[in-house]
């Protein structure tokens, strides 16, 4: 079956001489893999550059059931990031997004209100001139809400606890190891509540935003079979140590 749809790029391999298996998600058919025979020369569509990760395209493919590789037919660039690819900081958070999404969204079907969600993301940060330092954080905490296992903000009270296995604020403690104390599940239903505008009014240090991060990392390891380490945590890390 032919269709149009738009698409962010997840992942690139290389394969073989002068091809490349590309991981996208779709707006119309979820996450698709795709096997890219590059051009020998540079009249041809199917460019290199077109396929960095979380790059916005327009694709045009032929869909079949049960097959793996699916065929590019045409691929045309939606909207460049004009600011994203040429700033180390932004850099960074992209490519640690475009990993955890890699991971994220294994098996996932269509799901369009998850597709908006993450490209409108991803064009506030192309646009945002400063005061992301939040980004990631929010934009982990808020997908939740589209994989399912977004915690109902409302049963929180002060001096609760936040119980990461169900998702759930608990005027105690669990009776296993992967809680979060008050103090954090305070912070973690503060960040939840936020949005990319409003993120840079709560204020943290290096250790405090890493030990979020950790604590968001930690929440999807639970809910999402097989999450592995992500070896572009290294990279940002490094970046908000600076």
């Amino acid at each position: 079956m032919l269709i149009k749809t738009e698409a962010i790029v997840l992942h690139s391999l290389k394969y073989g001489e002068s091809r490349l298996i590309i991981d996208m998600f779709t707006r119309q058919h979820g996450r698709l893999s795709f096997i890219v025979s590059l051009p020998k020369t540079s009249k041809g569509r199917m460019k290199k550059q077109l396929f960095q990760p979380l790059t916005l395209l327009d694709v045009e493919t032929d869909v079949r059931p049960h097959v793996q590789l699916h065929k590019l037919i045409d691929v045309r660039l939606t909207s460049p990031f004009h600011s994203i690819p040429f700033k180390a900081d932004k850099l960074s958070i992209s490519l640690f997004i475009a990993e955890f999404l890699y991971y994220a969204l294994r098996g996932e079907q269509q799901n369009i209100p998850l597709y908006d969600y993450v490209k409108s993301s991803l064009q506030w940060l192309d646009q945002c001139e400063d005061r992301f330092a939040n980004f990631h954080l929010v934009f982990l905490m808020r997908l939740s809400r589209f994989l399912g296992f977004y915690p109902n903000l409302e049963d929180y009270t002060p001096d609760c606890f936040f119980d990461l296995r169900e998702s759930i604020f608990l005027p105690h403690a669990p009776l296993h190891r992967d809680y979060l104390l008050p103090d954090e599940a305070g912070k973690l239903q503060l960040m939840m509540r936020m949005d990319f505008p409003t993120m840079h009014l709560f204020r943290m240090n290096r250790q405090e935003r890493q030990r979020l991060l950790d604590v968001a990392l930690t929440y999807y390891r639970l809910h999402l079979p097989d999450f592995p380490e992500l070896r572009s945590l290294q990279v940002l890390q490094e970046v908000y140590t600076k």
